[in-house]
């Protein structure tokens, strides 16, 4: 028993500093990150097509990164009335996305945080919860437990809107995919601490996904996916009762 105990502090140690390093690499990029929007902003595309962000009265974001995504949603997608809050471990990103939202300022709260240990909103709280290549930064313990947090905080017929690499379809997608998971196994941080993931895997069994979207962009497999929390009887997009 002593030597379990041990080994799950070790565990957690071991992550806690992984997190620790991530949140030193996005705090030295800063608005570096913009220059991956090659690949990100067409995800960003999948989620603002299939996430109906028009009817969202509470936008929640985790990892909003420099805030692009939150930009563009309340230049050209949100309700007036709308309102938004972003989550980022970066203090550099928080900093960003507060710079970014000036406009906005009195529909968002861009705070700094670590969503592995909890969300401060309460529940069913929000519409959307956004987290556009934050779960492929994670561990496989850590992404169900924001997950498990998203779940929490979403209202019964809200949407979870996600978004990471990809293993791809392809030859080429994958051998870049593999090529990818090789250095991030050995150097995380040469890959921006992401891995290719397979997305509906990744949510499991209490998610009812709406809409997944694989594609690839100069070889480079992405993927994107709205789903639902599984609550019992639900309502699909369209307000239409289905029962799982």
């Amino acid at each position: 028993m002593y030597g379990i105990a041990v080994d799950c502090m070790n565990v957690a140690e071991r992550n806690a500093a992984a997190r620790a390093r991530l949140k030193a690499h996005y705090d030295a990029l800063g608005a570096g990150q913009d220059g991956e929007a090659w690949y990100e902003d067409p995800a960003y595309d999948d989620l603002i097509a299939h996430g109906c962000f028009e009817n969202a009265g509470h936008v929640v974001e985790i990892g909003c990164g420099t805030g692009r995504f939150a930009d563009r949603l309340f230049k050209d997608h949100l309700a007036a009335e709308s309102v938004y809050y972003g989550l980022d471990l970066s203090p550099v990103m928080v900093g960003l996305t507060r710079d970014r939202l000036v406009p906005y300022a009195a529909r968002c709260a861009v705070e700094q945080g670590d969503a592995v240990a909890g969300l401060a909103l309460g529940d069913r709280t929000a519409d959307r919860v956004v987290m556009a290549f934050v779960l492929d930064l994670l561990t496989v313990e850590e992404a169900q437990t924001v997950l498990a947090e998203a779940r929490r905080v979403l209202v019964s017929d809200g949407l979870l809107c996600v978004a990471s690499l990809d293993r791809g379809q392809a030859l080429g997608p994958r051998l870049r995919s593999f090529g990818w998971s090789v250095i991030h196994r050995f150097a995380p941080l040469k890959v921006g601490g992401c891995r290719p993931l397979i997305l509906p895997a990744t949510l499991g069994s209490g998610w009812s996904i709406k809409k997944y979207v694989r594609r690839s962009i100069s070889n480079c497999a992405i993927a994107s996916v709205c789903a639902q929390p599984f609550f019992g009887p639900q309502e699909d997009l369209c307000g239409n009762v289905k029962h799982f």
